[in-house]
């Protein structure tokens, strides 16, 4: 079974193959490395990525900017599998926090034993401008506030569904009714979209412009029955 200390030899052996000087266990840091006109570089050694070895890693970075995560390559075809869904968002973090992260094969007898998947650097994050247009515009859309924060496994109810809502109260009474009645009745614009689309399949067209509330329509106002007085007065 592996140990940490098998990672050793390899981080040291690719570090001194760049002119480092590499001691093992300066206060505290499991990998320390000097050369001249060159950052001091820290490197924090485990089996597997965990928040102990983030964290571990960011406190080594009041001694230098040049701090790397270290673990052990996946060795049977689960863990490899494990680590190739799970690789992006490891680096993406370590990105996020200015890390290095290394991948090191200590019993590999080809190639490499140690891979630098990322060299810290700053982060600077680029705000995604069409994002956060649509981060407001569904914020300013949303009649209330419907979900809980933290909630998995439940619809989320959008602005898009609280328009499809609206439609479909329109539709609850009267066998059915042509487009422009639906949209004047449920004061939602995109009404016709939301029809022709039938996201939900809760409508259904009887003719060209007419449409009448589908068995699933039904359904879907006793599912969403605690919301609907928000959505119309006449809806209770």
């Amino acid at each position: 079974m592996a140990k940490e200390t098998d990672l050793y030899a390899p981080v040291k052996a690719m570090l001194e193959g760049r002119g480092y000087t590499v001691k093992a266990e300066v206060q505290g840091c499991d990998v320390v490395a000097r050369k001249d006109d060159a950052p001091v570089v820290i490197v924090e050694l485990k089996l597997a990525f965990s928040l102990d070895l983030v964290l571990q890693g960011i406190s080594r970075q009041n001694l230098t900017d040049d701090v790397y995560l270290a673990v052990q390559a996946p060795d049977t075809a689960l863990k490899r599998k494990n680590w190739r869904a799970r690789q992006r968002g490891y680096v993406k973090l370590c990105r996020m926090l200015g890390l290095g992260l290394m991948l090191v094969a200590p019993t590999s007898a080809k190639g490499r034993q140690t891979d630098i998947l990322l060299d810290p650097a700053p982060y600077a994050p680029r705000q995604n401008k069409r994002r956060q247009t649509r981060l407001i515009a569904e914020f300013l859309a949303r009649e209330g506030d419907p979900n809980t924060g933290g909630a998995n496994r439940t619809k989320i109810i959008t602005a898009y569904r609280q328009d499809a809502l609206r439609c479909a109260i329109v539709l609850k009474c009267p066998d059915q009714l042509k487009v422009a009645e639906i949209r004047a009745g449920s004061g939602v614009p995109r009404a016709a979209s939301i029809l022709q689309k039938n996201h939900y399949g809760w409508f259904e067209r009887t003719e060209r412009g007419v449409y009448r509330l589908s068995p699933a329509g039904r359904e879907g106002l006793q599912t969403y029955a605690d919301i609907l007085p928000s959505l119309d007065e006449t809806a209770s």
